[in-house]
């Protein structure tokens, strides 16, 4: 069975026999048709980026909001792989004494985001990145005996738990076709094209997920993957899009269109599904940046009439908090280098201001939380 996606072949004999997927490479022959409703959505979406990025190239928090929304994408994106995990457990402060197995795979997923992005000054979007990339997501986590930062050397599957490569849902390439479509997919991301960069975005992320070219991660990292392609084509300047909150919400509609391809090669109902992504989260996170931006002008406001004396240290702990929502005092003086008796008075005054509430114990320890802004991220989470 054949068509523009690829087709499923047989591997093995008798008994053994299974039959995996191989891809045909991108761009599809013939190309995607741009009929009437995916042109509305392509303009739709591509405005409303635009909106954003115009947003994130005119405000001065903007690097403080992207910190959160890498955050933020980074638990949306490890939830939709079934990762336990809130908010507040990622952002609190004793998150590396009490991290579990949940926490340190988002922490992970942060890190590998920080890490590809600044990869990307070095070198373009390409295996060796994507590897690297791997790498430092699986690190020390669960699936670290999955050979971290390295292509599969055998059959995998996808299927519930449990399931065998007889009862799979889908069974991507076997090990010699799946190197030959990641270097097919190099090149597609590397190629000159005249093809709008939101579509090959869509298209590469599909490609991605459908060789699976790991033994683990491959969602995480196919995720990262479009946010990374538009950051090298200039669409982005930043990690601004949470795409990952809109797949989460739909993500039936999302394995199901995916394998939609493959079964029938009709890629234009993909795109155009991807597109909506595309435009509903620009959309959301447009209107968090103007919430939290306001939020921020308004606490900031609330400390105008504070004493000289007092003025740099609560802006200094005030600051502090906009990276660091959850907080108690010693860590906070600690990164502060100020004084706990310095930290504890600031705090005091902010929690006076309304903008600290004390949330939660640790042992002795107390737990602030700037509760209105964290309510700003926590949407959808």
């Amino acid at each position: 069975m054949q068509n523009r996606a690829g087709s499923f072949i047989t591997n093995l004999s008798g008994e053994m026999a299974y039959q995996s997927f191989r891809p045909a490479s991108l761009p599809p022959v013939p190309d995607i048709e741009l009929n009437e409703n995916l042109v509305a959505k392509l303009v739709d979406a591509n405005r409303k980026i635009a909106v954003l990025e115009g947003l994130a190239c005119r405000n001065p928090n903007m690097d403080l909001f992207i910190t959160m929304y890498v955050r933020k994408e980074a638990l949306l994106s490890s939830q939709i792989e079934g990762t336990q995990c809130t908010l507040d457990d990622i952002l609190g402060p004793l998150r590396d004494e009490n991290a579990n197995q949940n926490v340190s795979d988002v922490v992970n997923y942060i890190r590998a985001t920080e890490f590809a992005i600044k990869r990307l000054d070095n070198l373009p979007l390409c295996n060796r990145l994507i590897k690297e990339t791997h790498a430092v997501l699986m690190d020390g986590v669960r699936g670290q005996e999955k050979s971290p930062g390295e292509f599969r050397y055998s059959q995998n599957w996808i299927g519930g738990q449990g399931s065998t490569i007889k009862n799979a849902r889908y069974i991507p390439p076997n090990p010699e076709d799946m190197q030959t479509a990641m270097s097919d997919l190099e090149k597609y991301m590397n190629s000159e094209s005249n093809t709008d960069p939101l579509i090959r975005a869509s298209l590469i992320h599909y490609q991605f997920e459908t060789i699976h070219p790991f033994l683990d991660g491959n969602g995480r990292v196919g995720r990262l993957l479009i946010t990374l392609f538009l950051m090298e084509k200039g669409v982005l300047s930043s990690p601004a899009l949470y795409i990952s909150y809109y797949l989460k919400m739909n993500r039936i509609e999302y394995y199901d269109r995916m394998t939609e391809v493959r079964r029938t090669g009709d890629y234009e109902q993909w795109v155009t599904f991807f597109l909506q992504a595309f435009a509903e989260s620009a959309d959301d996170a447009t209107q968090t940046v103007d919430k939290l931006t306001a939020l921020h002008d308004k606490s900031i406001s609330l400390l105008d009439d504070i004493s000289s004396r007092q003025r740099p240290n609560v802006l200094k702990v005030f600051t502090y908090l906009e990276a660091n929502p959850i907080i108690d005092i010693q860590k906070t003086a600690a990164a502060l280098t100020l004084s706990y008796n310095t930290v504890a008075k600031a705090v005091a005054l902010l929690q006076e201001k309304g903008i600290l509430k004390q949330t939660d114990k640790a042992g002795k320890a107390k737990i602030y939380s700037y509760s209105e802004y964290l309510n700003i991220l926590r949407k959808n989470t």
